[in-house]
């Protein structure tokens, strides 16, 4: 949402225009939210009706009622009249539009007629296309809940409740803690070391701090201390916040507004662009040509510009927005059916297309079901101590509890009723260190956790068997070396540490976690899958090269890469990540398998450095420290129970997170792309070619090779028997890897491949001309008309020879959707000359003799076409 927001901004207002908009909305929106940054809690809850319990239920209801869902715009489902207007809002439709109105401007009412119905009915397809997939995606993306925190108020006092971020309204009290959005505009009313990442909106890099003190008199609203704001996301800290702004009235939702309707570019939507303007030039310059040399041999100036009207209408692939995003809806469907929610439809191509996939370890390799397995001193005894202490630190926290939280929380066996908390110092990923403060048997301690190089760099004494020493530097490396030994059985290891405080202290901060007492440690095991070997394998197979990057250490993680068949040669560290330029970490990024001990901004740097190498790159996160390389990757896939900022940050979610389902999806993605690709090959090849026989015949025949209106007609019939592509098979060969647009490649194809259809056109002309003498303008209705059958057949059969590489029919099968529409076509385009309405548009019946001819043309075409195929196929490949 906010990624896509920014970068709305940047494609409509790019340089200093950019940020005059932003300037400018920062400056409507500064005088209300100074005034409220500058209120008492007591002002505040005043002004919103609200209190320090909370809404009511009642209220919040009320108040959703008033004020909308808490959306912005640029989020919610276009209404359906939007949808309909999109339908027809494209180059191709704008062009037909034009040439139609021009028709019947001259009086051709007929092709003005036809032209109007080839736009009419590409853009309702393309409108119910698109509806039924928003209308299907909406469905998909309610399973994917974003929730909140609030306390309301009812007849037994105030609870927590978790809500959908949709439902909150202004009043709210909402509670947050690390891994949390910001679910709205809110005003702080307390907080605890809390750092909110905001660099979406003012490009900070690092997480700044917020507090629910007075903000500084000066400063822009996203510089006030005490204000946070929708789509920026807690790093660490917790906090308790009354909404301010929801929906369209926060700080976003302005924005937004404004710049309703702006998508920038994807990948994908350059492609489709590339191929459009491909077409369009060429259409330019045929339609030019064939109306001058039709006005120049004929000497009827109009009849030659309809006729190169209608060559216009038969260059434009009026269905090509159709055809893409009904491909695109079928493969959202399918991927829903396989526990792949895609939240973006353009994504699907990049899904396919990706080459390089990064992910964490933990979840997708491993088992996500952490067990602690030991609690132990320093020389691996076990120590009870050690389990409390750390019990203790995971119990009272009150930020994000990860996976290492619960299964200590989960050993059980400890009771907490003798123990108070006085307060805690959230966990970051800079300290990577998560102390609470305890009033336990009459003494209160400071109770850190985290990982074990971090807290060795705090702890000045160890304990053992009851005795604290002195942590002498000499004996550093023997306990380097005693944690070497647990990380190489494949253990997660954390450090607990302790200190006695003063009892009369009630408030502390990250730098109380100074000379501590390092007690113990505490060890998980999170098995291997047993799906993982096979996953990584089936991934290879299919082109997919798997990065691991994890924030774990070196040993563990190498030590599960092992276990699932990576081979790792070596390990890339984040302080290598940190010490490398940009080109050496490109390098780094291709050669290296395993990256650890890394970083948040780490994980976005190897994601960037792969990406500068040309390489299309997914990342597979769910954590609050993923957020940022799921924005920079391609596509960024997530999971149901992922953080919140991690669904929101990725184009794709997995209800199982389970490398097999992603591969499936990479499968799914590459059958969308291939099926669209096959189109624009079907198009830009068959009008290419036909457009090169009208130039022929333009040039050397008495009277027109067909009739304006004849040439509608079969474009609209080819048309049709195209509509079923989006369900059509795709071989298992084009499946086997990653598929990017390649202009050139449908240049090439089309330069080739159309001249070989324009071949069997011209000895349909040699046969029309002197074997059936139909070669004077008192003729010429029975040339149009087996040109015309002739035509739609062997556009209509080129289908089948280009949707494979292989020989069709022998070796691979349309769909049955496919060949149904094809067989239909080419029976209506063999019986039109014999009806009432095909005399209306000047065909006349065929003589039976043609049709032997016509079989033996076609099959001669087909051969043809297979033999061109096979060569360019070895010489160019088939993308």
């Amino acid at each position: 949402m906010l990624r896509e927001t920014l970068a709305e901004l940047r494609h409509r207002f790019p340089g200093t225009a950019l940020k005059s908009q932003v300037e400018q909305v920062q400056k409507a929106a500064a005088t209300e939210l100074r005034e409220v940054a500058n209120y008492s809690p007591e002002e505040l809850f005043a002004k919103e009706a609200s209190s320090s319990t909370g809404l009511s239920s009642d209220a919040a209801d009320e108040r959703l009622r008033t004020h909308g869902p808490n959306q912005v715009s640029h989020e919610r489902p276009p209404s359906w009249y939007v949808q309909l207007w999109h339908g027809f809002a494209n180059a191709f439709s704008a062009l037909l539009a034009v040439l139609a109105t021009v028709s019947w401007l001259s009086g051709d009412h007929e092709s003005a007629l036809i032209i109007g119905a080839m736009v009419l009915i590409s853009g309702l397809l393309r409108f119910f296309q698109e509806r039924r997939a928003s209308l299907a995606a909406q469905k998909l993306q309610e399973m994917v809940r974003v929730t909140c925190t609030v306390v309301r108020s009812d007849t037994t006092g105030h609870q927590d409740h978790e809500i959908p971020i949709r439902d909150l309204v202004p009043g709210d009290l909402v509670k947050l803690s690390a891994g949390d959005m910001i679910p709205a505009d809110v005003r702080l009313l307390s907080a605890k070391d809390l750092f909110v990442a905001q660099s979406a909106l003012t490009g900070e890099a690092l997480p700044v701090e917020k507090t629910c003190g007075q903000p500084a008199p000066t400063g822009t609203p996203l510089e006030l201390c005490n204000l946070a704001f929708l789509g920026t996301n807690v790093t660490s800290g917790t906090a308790t916040a009354m909404v301010i702004n929801t929906g369209e009235a926060t700080y976003l939702g302005k924005v937004a507004e404004s710049l309703a309707g702006q998508r920038p570019p994807t990948s994908f939507e350059i492609g489709i662009r590339g191929v459009s303007l491909l077409l369009l030039r060429f259409m330019a310059v045929m339609t030019v040509l064939v109306f001058f040399i039709n006005g120049l041999t004929k000497h009827d100036w109009k009849e030659a510009f309809f006729f190169a009207l209608a060559v216009a209408v038969g260059l434009t692939p009026e269905m090509l927005p159709m055809i893409m995003s009904g491909t695109l809806a079928i493969g959202a469907l399918s991927l829903s059916k396989k526990k792949v929610i895609v939240k973006r439809l353009n994504s699907i191509q990049n899904f396919g297309a990706m080459d390089v996939l990064c992910t964490d370890k933990t979840g997708t390799l491993t088992q996500d079901k952490v067990v602690l397995e030991k609690y132990c001193n320093v020389v691996q005894e076990e120590d009870p101590g050690v389990l409390e202490m750390a019990f203790f630190n995971s119990f009272f926290q009150t930020g994000l509890k990860n996976l290492l939280d619960k299964a200590v929380l989960a050993h059980g066996g400890i009771h907490t009723e003798h123990a108070v908390k006085i307060d805690e110092i959230p966990f970051d990923f800079s300290r990577r260190i998560m102390s609470v403060v305890v009033d336990v048997d009459s003494r209160r301690r400071l109770i850190a956790k985290g990982a074990p190089e971090a807290l060795f760099k705090v702890c000045t004494h160890v304990e053992l068997n009851g005795e604290i020493q002195d942590l002498d530097p000499l004996i550093l490396p023997d306990l380097i070396e005693e944690l070497d030994q647990l990380q190489s059985q494949g253990f997660r290891v954390l450090a607990v540490a302790y200190k006695d405080v003063p009892g009369d202290r009630a408030v502390f901060s990250k730098q109380d976690e100074q000379d501590l007492v390092l007690r113990g440690y505490v060890a998980f095991l999170d098995p291997p899958k047993a799906s993982s070997r096979e996953a990584l394998a089936a991934l290879g197979k299919h082109g997919v090269t798997v990065k691991v990057l994890t924030g774990d250490n070196d040993i563990v993680s190498k030590k599960i890469c092992s276990d699932v068949g990576l081979q790792i040669d070596r390990v890339v560290l984040g302080r290598d990540v940190e010490a490398a330029s940009d080109a050496e970490l490109a390098d780094l990024a291709e050669k290296t398998v395993l990256f650890a001990r890394l970083s948040p901004s780490h994980k976005e740097r190897v994601v960037m450095a792969l990406r500068s190498r040309g390489h299309v790159v997914g990342f597979m996160g769910d954590g609050i420290n993923d957020a940022p390389a799921l924005r920079s990757a391609d596509v960024g896939i997530s999971v149901d129970n992922a953080v919140d900022i991690a669904k929101e940050s990725a184009d794709l979610i997995l209800l199982e997170k389970d490398l097999l389902v992603l591969e499936v999806g990479v499968l799914e993605g590459r059958r969308v792309f291939g099926n669209i690709i096959k189109y624009i090959k079907m198009g830009t090849s068959s009008n290419f070619g036909n457009m090169f026989s009208v130039l022929g015949a333009s040039a050397f025949l008495p009277f027109l090779p067909m009739l304006p209106i004849q040439l509608l007609t079969q474009n609209l019939l080819y048309d049709f028997s195209q509509l079923a592509i989006p369900f059509d098979r795709v071989d298992d060969e084009y499946l086997a890897k990653p598929r990017q647009w390649k202009i050139d490649d449908i240049r090439r194809f089309m330069l080739w491949f159309g001249p070989v259809s324009s071949i069997f056109d011209y000895v349909t002309f040699y046969l029309m001309f002197f074997v059936l003498k139909a070669n004077t303008p008192a003729h010429q209705s029975l040339f149009q008309s087996a040109w015309f059958v002739e035509g739609l057949l062997s556009q209509t059969l080129i289908v089948h020879m280009i949707r494979t590489r292989k020989i069709p029919l022998l070796q691979s099968n349309a769909a049955p959707a496919l060949t149904l529409a094809t067989l239909s076509v080419m029976a209506i385009g063999v019986a039109l000359p014999f009806t009432p309405f095909g005399r209306s548009l000047g065909m006349v019946a065929l003589p039976l003799r043609f049709f032997g001819w016509l079989v033996l043309i076609l099959l001669a075409y087909a051969v043809s076409a297979q033999l061109v195929k096979t060569w360019f196929v070895k010489k160019y490949g088939y993308n």
